[in-house]
């Protein structure tokens, strides 16, 4: 089952987010294979970032719940709230993918 991750960060946190950055990059590609899209919620300007949306398959909503609990964010207390929904994917994606290198 996928699940959505809607996760906001702390006001005034964009130092944590950049310094455990690498930390947080190398716990998603443990999922790489399982991700259906994930990238940083940011401001209307395009970079300020505010936050994190994810959707990850997992088996159960408890190992969702597990994972989000050790995601290197979460340790380091950058989110002030996070929600976890069960997503069921109906439109191919078609717009949104990463430029290509």
């Amino acid at each position: 089952m996928l699940y959505v991750f809607r996760l906001i960060d702390k006001p005034d946190s964009a130092e944590l987010r950049q310094r455990v950055r690498p930390a947080h990059k190398a716990y998603l590609g443990a999922v790489a294979g399982r991700i259906a899209f994930a990238g940083p919620l940011t401001h209307d300007d395009g970079v300020t970032m505010i936050g994190s949306l994810l959707v990850i398959d997992f088996d159960s909503r408890d190992a969702a719940h597990a994972w989000l609990a050790d995601e290197p964010f979460t340790c380091a207390g950058l989110y002030a709230g996070s929600e976890i929904h069960a997503f069921v994917n109906l439109w191919p994606q078609r717009a949104g993918f990463a430029p290509a290198p």
